[in-house]
C-alpha cells in the first residue's frame, strides 16, 4: 500500500510535467533544465491507497456490487469491500 502522496509537477518555462511522490515542504528541480517545478495537483487516488494506478478512464472499472468506480488493479472494491471479478478484456482496435 502506497503511503506517500503522488503529485503532478510542472516546469512553468517548458510545460514539461512529471508525476512523483513528493513531500509538501520540499523544492523539486527539473532534471533537464534545473529549474524549480511547481505543484499542479494531487494524483488520485489519494494516499494511502492499495492501487498504484492513477484515476483515468483506461484504468477504472465499475464494481458489479455497488456500481462505484474502482481501479483495475484491485481485487476488492475500495467502496463496498466485496471481491470483484477479473476486469473485462479491452476491445482490440482494428
Amino acid at each position: 500500500m502506497g503511503t506517500k502522496q503522488r503529485y503532478r509537477l510542472r516546469n512553468p518555462a517548458t510545460g514539461r510535467e512529471v508525476i512523483t511522490e513528493a513531500e509538501p515542504e520540499e523544492i523539486y528541480l527539473d532534471g533537464e533544465s534545473g529549474e524549480p517545478l511547481e505543484v499542479v495537483g494531487k494524483v488520485l487516488p489519494l494516499a494511502p491507497s492499495a492501487s498504484r494506478l492513477p484515476w483515468s478512464v483506461e484504468n477504472l472499472r465499475f464494481c458489479p456490487w455497488c456500481e462505484q468506480l474502482a481501479q483495475k488493479d484491485l481485487n476488492d472494491c475500495p467502496t463496498c469491500g466485496r471481491r470483484m471479478g477479473p476486469p473485462a478484456p479491452s476491445p482490440k482496435s482494428a
